[in-house]
């Protein structure tokens, strides 16, 4: 059973350990088996997160329950949400930490709901891709301290805050970013009562009634290496993070009023951003009411993927 996740990643190798068995830390030429050398990073800024590929265990076939049946997650818990359709499904992140993508779909629509703990980053991104529908894995390997994960059909790994993929034949290839919904627990079975939630019947032995990452969500330390190129704010200050035509913007929700929502632009789009503190929830729409793909994460994360962004402030 897991104790604590500590700050240095000597410990977090450790914790790694007790979780998915006996790894060899020496990174490998070939990087978990994946071939970098088309990689468009630099491949001495890919690092070995610990696990090998597939060590942390993406879940291909998720299964759902009521909310009226859910009695493991508390009301602070965060949440993931998809809205498709007439369909509503929340992904909590209790979940998400042990295994980082959900391949899932609705109907025809295939898409991915990815979570990397360290970057506290969760995003949903379409699957299908130059009209092929990709199954995405979690790699084993980082980038600026963010998951990379790869889809099974090319071998290509995938940037989740990079949007894009960075090595393999899809290199290059730009990830389709969907909107979602992040808020608590609380929140999300008061504004969606009849959703499906995913189930803690994964197929896999987690416990998934703990956090393993409390002490590091806790302590303002990084795990592995990322530039530092823009200071502002202290590294783990949540901020929302907005990319439009090119343009990032990150908005501090520290800063953000609660009581009534801002106007802004961005890449030359009319937005709204709004943050509603209690339930943890950021929301950014369009001009039309429309939502827009946005993410809350970690400041060290956003400025490192986007060291020209903008900030918006509350003067």
């Amino acid at each position: 059973m897991i104790e604590r996740l500590f700050i240095h990643s000597i410990f977090y190798c450790s914790l790694l350990l007790s979780v998915f068995g006996n790894i060899s830390w020496a990174q490998a030429a070939s990087k978990n088996g994946f071939d970098l050398s088309q990689a468009t990073i630099a491949s001495d800024e890919i690092f070995a997160g610990g696990p090998p590929r597939d060590g942390i265990p993406a879940i291909n076939q998720p299964k759902f329950v009521a909310v009226s049946a859910v009695d493991f997650l508390h009301d602070d818990d965060i949440v993931i949400g998809v809205v498709h359709h007439n369909i509503t499904r929340a992904y909590p992140t209790r979940i998400l930490i042990w295994h980082e993508i959900v391949n899932d779909r609705i109907d025809d629509h295939a898409f991915a709901v990815t979570y990397c703990p360290l970057c506290g980053s969760a995003m949903v991104f379409d699957r299908t891709i130059d009209g092929q529908v990709r199954q995405f894995g979690v790699s084993g390997l980082l980038y600026q301290s963010d998951v990379l994960l790869y889809d099974r059909e090319t071998e290509s790994l995938w940037s989740q805050l990079g949007l894009q993929a960075v090595s393999g034949s899809a290199a290059g290839t730009a990830l389709d970013w969907l909107p979602s919904e992040y808020m608590t627990w609380a929140a999300w079975k008061k504004q969606h009562p009849d959703s499906e939630v995913l189930s803690t019947d994964t197929g896999y032995r987690r416990d998934y009634n703990s956090n393993a990452y409390d002490a590091y969500f806790a302590s303002d330390e990084t795990m592995f290496p990322v530039p530092h190129t823009r200071r502002e704010f202290a590294n783990k200050t949540w901020v929302v993070g907005v990319l439009i035509n090119g343009e990032a913007k990150a908005y501090p929700v520290d800063t953000l009023p609660t009581e009534h929502s801002i106007h802004d632009t961005v890449g030359g789009k009319a937005i709204t951003v709004s943050y509603h503190a209690e339930g943890r929830q950021p929301q950014v729409t369009d001009a039309q009411g429309n939502a827009v793909a946005a993410v809350l994460v970690f400041w060290f994360a956003w400025q490192a993927f986007y060291p020209a962004t903008a900030i918006w402030t509350n003067n």
